[in-house]
Formats: C-alpha cells, sequence, structure tokens
C-alpha cells in the first residue's frame, strides 16, 4: 500500500514517523520541503517524546510536485490555509481510489477537498501536542494522542485505516457521530489558540490566570454547536479539565506562529465562528473582541 502524509510538522511528523515502523510491507512517502526536507532526507526524521527519542527513515520523501504514483492513502496533516493548494500540487497523485483523511485544524476541509478531487475523503481530526522543534526533528510534549476519523459511506475504509494506524501502535477513535467529535476537538483548540494567542500565554497559564475569559469564550463556541444542530453537552468541563491537565508551558500551534511572525489559522480557528454567528444571528462578544484584536495584529 502507498501511503503519502503531506506536512511534516508536529502532527504529520509524528504520525508519518510511526508509520515508517510498517515498512517495507506499506511505503511511506512524506511530503516536505526546504530545510526540513533536506535534513529528513540526510539523517532521517528524529521524534522526541518525553525522555525518549527515535529516528524514522521513510521509503520516499517529495516535494510535492516531484511526487509519484497514485496514493492509496492521503493524510493531509499542513495548515488549514495550505490545504487548497497541497491538494491542486498533488492532484495528479490522486484517484478515485483514493483514500484522504485530513488531519489539519478546523471542520469544513472534507467539502473543501471533495470540491477539488475525486477521491475518497473522510473526517479527521488529531489530538496531539507536538511541534516542528528544528530541521528534521519533532517535539512531542505529554502522552496526549489520538487519531478521530470516519464518515459516512466509508465503513470499510475506516475499518482498514483504523486497523493500520493500530499497527502503527498509533491510539485511534472512529465514533458513529464524525460530526460531533470533530466539533468536540474544535470546541477546545479554538477556545485555547485564541486565548493563548491573544493572551501570549501557555494553555495551562491561560486557565489558571484568565478563568472567566476562557469559560465564556468556551460556552460561546458550545452556543454556536447548538445553533447548528450538535450537541457539546458536558464538553467544557472537558476542555477545562484537559488544559488543567497539560505540560505547564503547552500551547497552541496558532500561538507559536503568531509569536514567530508567521501565518496563522485564524480564520479557520477564530474568523469561522464570528462569521457563522453572525450567520445564525448569535452575539458572540468574546470571540468577535477577540478576534478583531488578533486580526490587527
Amino acid at each position: 500500500m502507498k501511503i503519502a502524509v503531506a506536512g511534516i510538522g508536529g502532527v504529520g511528523g509524528y504520525i508519518g514517523a510511526m508509520l515508517c515502523a510498517l515498512q517495507p510491507k506499506q511505503k511511506i512517502t512524506f511530503i516536505a520541503r526546504g530545510e526540513h526536507a533536506r535534513a529528513i532526507k540526510d539523517n532521517g526524521l528524529k521524534i522526541i517524546e518525553d525522555s525518549t527519542t527515535f529516528i524514522a527513515k521513510p521509503t520516499h520523501i517529495y516535494e510535492a510536485d516531484e511526487a509519484k504514483g497514485i496514493y492509496d492513502l492521503l493524510l493531509l496533516c499542513v495548515k488549514s490555509y495550505d490545504i487548497p493548494l497541497m491538494i491542486e500540487s498533488l492532484r495528479k497523485n490522486i484517484d478515485k481510489s483514493t483514500v484522504i483523511i485530513p488531519f489539519s485544524n478546523g471542520i469544513e476541509h472534507t467539502e473543501t477537498i471533495s470540491n477539488m478531487v475525486d477521491a475518497r475523503v473522510m473526517n479527521g481530526a488529531v489530538y496531539i501536542l507536538a511541534h516542528l522543534q528544528s530541521p528534521g526533528v519533532i517535539r512531542k510534549e505529554g502522552k496526549v494522542f489520538a487519531a478521530v476519523f470516519g464518515g459516512k459511506g466509508f465503513q470499510d475504509e475506516t475499518i482498514y485505516v483504523d486497523w493500520l494506524l493500530g499497527e502503527a501502535k498509533l491510539r485511534t477513535k472512529t465514533p458513529p457521530d464524525i460530526e460531533t467529535a470533530l466539533w468536540k476537538k474544535y470546541l477546545f483548540i479554538s477556545a485555547f489558540a485564541t486565548l493563548t494567542s491573544y493572551f501570549d500565554e501557555s494553555i495551562q497559564s491561560v486557565y489558571d490566570q484568565h478563568t472567566a475569559e476562557t469559560v465564556s469564550l468556551l460556552q460561546e463556541i458550545e452556543s454556536l454547536a447548538w445553533k447548528k444542530g450538535i450537541d457539546l453537552s458536558g464538553e467544557v468541563d472537558k476542555a477545562l479539565a484537559t488544559a488543567a491537565s497539560l505540560p505547564k508551558d503547552a500551547s497552541t500551534s496558532m500561538h507559536l506562529d503568531f509569536q514567530q511572525h508567521r501565518s496563522t489559522e485564524l480564520e479557520t480557528l477564530s474568523g469561522y465562528i464570528v462569521r457563522e454567528a453572525q450567520r445564525h444571528g448569535l452575539s458572540l462578544p468574546m470571540m468577535s473582541m477577540m478576534y478583531t484584536t488578533l486580526k490587527d495584529r
């Protein structure tokens, strides 16, 4: 089976590295670019996880325009704003039998991808704290990891990918209601990406020092989900408990991107909430204020 992992940052790097253990039976391709790609070609991909490290070497590593052949499974792990460009670059490597799972932040990606290519596009989300530490090196923090995926009409594909990731010792979840599952992840990441970026503090610091704002923002996102027919009962408390349990310095990728003056997922993680609230006639003052402030930075 030919498997491609596109985007070898914190999410794709960790998943791709774990999948490399399935070689040579499975062919693992990394889609990366620049100095990071060159470092992996020269030395492999180093994963630092708590007190352990390991090095993974894929079957192939390509930039998107160099990729060869049709992929059976494409795990899309780029930032949300890079999805259209990545799919366009890999169009030659995708056909109607290709299974695509976007593991990017956000909840609209399946529709975007399905409008671009004829493939088997499933929903997906990942729970992980990991980032690109330096070219060729991924740092994963804590024990948190779960790949959540599925989709109506894709039962066989879901079962197979679940088995495949399990063989690579990756924890998976395949809930029957994948849309609600995506919103559970989105509730947490939307709120804490916005909060950590706005206050320029870690997740735990936000939880400890800005409790009222944290609860308010989570409740605002929950209210939008309800308006869209998504039941997130109990998820605000679960999000708060998760935030309290994370490593002291753990933050969000959007916060790190703001700190390093890179492109951010602000429109996906904050702007989407504001726009959808307006469309449904909801007033979400906390998210609107934070989004407007961050947009002007």
